[in-house]
């Protein structure tokens, strides 16, 4: 698996001198993913260079570098542990507490005026508390990003990032919740306990087959919206990402043949949306044969994978298998997702060089996109649900601000999310 490694290595200061050690990375197949000048010495600089390596594959790059006359490996930097250190979020107070009158309007005796009021009129803890901007960000640790079954504590890191994105593109508190669990009807137990306390609640890194019933218990029993991000998050951007792939091929998406290799949670979730979008010949391949059930149950198809990528004009995967797609598989004119990460199942550039009209992989379709504005708009519009409406407008949002070389926006545009709060906001309203 291919995982972010970040080296120090001091040059000295003059030409060429950088130039060669780039060489030796470039030599050894890697791609230099970041490149930050860190201090300079006198006659040395020190580089922190981030590169994508296999874990437990060194490609003999250390020794390399190290026989360059004009550098030396210091060791690898600690940025990403850094940023991490003492967790990147936290509770805090929107309100100042300078004087006696603030604590007494803010806790007692003052705060029991509020607490009668929601007594009487529930309805109002939307505009008097935070709940209506908050969301439980629900994990068991059993499917956590390509690492797979991890476990709850593990999957805190990642719990954290959705919480920062929350806060950062809309504005909402997302609260990590880890549930030492597997059972799924014992999950939606405690779920619904904690329930009260969020306006909504996202499901996050749940292996399948249990977030499907785990989900559904969820929504038969909860007031407030339920989404499994890995199933309809993913699913919304996927769908932005092909319908400006389509618009740029002179395709009608609903007319095309798509094949959707991996049937776990991200998988069902796409083919779902495609066939709720108008898409009416999803053909699928997994190693699982309840999976493959599953699909057929939805109205779509089993097929081998070389057969699968025969038939397909557009492919999907998500299988978390490095280089699963044979180069010589990829037809002429194909669009080809290779969604996992962080190891693709064929790299775009080389479905581009086979002949695919389009080709991506999960760094640039990611459902970052998605879910901030997903959520702020759901809460907005003070909606018990997502529908297919709600989704269908997010990725039509998506699509609509994706530039005329990209398939879909920057993540990190502030007002991309509030573009797509606003299109959910709007769906639901209807």
């Amino acid at each position: 698996m291919k995982i972010p490694e970040i080296l120090l290595v001091e040059s000295h200061h003059k030409p060429g001198s950088l130039a060669k050690i780039l060489q030796v990375i470039g030599d050894c197949g890697l791609v230099v993913e970041h490149l930050n000048a860190v201090r300079r010495e006198q006659d040395k600089t020190v580089w922190e260079i981030t590169l994508e390596m296999d874990e437990d594959v060194h490609y003999g790059l250390y020794e390399k570098i190290e026989a360059l006359p004009n550098a030396r490996l210091l060791g690898k930097s600690d940025r990403v542990f850094n940023r991490h250190r003492g967790g990147k979020i936290r509770m805090q107070s929107r309100l100042p507490l300078a004087t006696l009158q603030e604590l007494r309007d803010i806790y007692t005796p003052g705060v029991a005026r509020v607490c009668l009021a929601i007594r009487d009129n529930p309805w109002l803890a939307r505009e008097y508390t935070y709940i209506a901007h908050s969301v439980a960000i629900v994990t068991n640790g059993t499917a956590i990003l390509g690492l797979g079954d991890i476990g709850a504590v593990a999957g805190m890191p990642v719990m954290e990032g959705k919480a920062a994105l929350f806060d950062k593109f809309a504005g909402i508190s997302g609260v990590p919740i880890l549930i030492d669990e597997r059972d799924p009807d014992r999950m939606a137990d405690l779920i619904s306990a904690i329930a009260p306390s969020f306006g909504a609640i996202q499901l996050e890194d749940i292996a399948a087959p249990a977030c499907f019933r785990l989900e559904a218990l969820l929504r038969e029993r909860l007031a407030q919206p339920v989404l499994h991000d890995d199933q309809h998050g993913t699913a919304v951007v996927t769908l932005a990402a092909l319908m400006s792939a389509a618009k740029r091929v002179g395709r009608e998406l609903t007319d095309c043949v798509v094949g959707q290799i991996g049937l776990g949670s991200a998988g069902i979730g796409i083919a779902r949306l495609l066939q709720a979008y108008g898409v009416e010949q999803v053909v699928g391949a997994d190693l699982d044969e309840t999976a493959l059930e599953r699909l057929e149950s939805m109205g779509g198809r089993r097929a081998q994978l070389p057969e699968l990528m025969a038939q397909s004009d557009v492919v999907i995967a998500c299988t978390g298998v490095r280089g699963l797609i044979r180069p010589e598989w990829v037809r002429e004119g194909q669009i080809i997702f290779a969604l996992s990460n962080p190891d693709a199942e064929i790299e775009p550039n080389v479905a581009l060089a086979r002949g695919a009209a389009y080709a991506a992989d999960g760094k640039g379709i990611n459902n970052a996109l998605g879910f901030p504005g997903l959520f702020r708009g759901i809460l907005d519009a003070g909606a018990t649900a997502f529908t297919d409406e709600m989704l269908f407008a997010a990725a039509q949002a998506l699509s609509a601000r994706a530039p005329e070389d990209e398939l879909v926006p920057d993540s990190l545009d502030p007002s991309v999310h509030q573009a797509v709060a606003e299109a959910v906001c709007e769906a639901a309203s209807r």
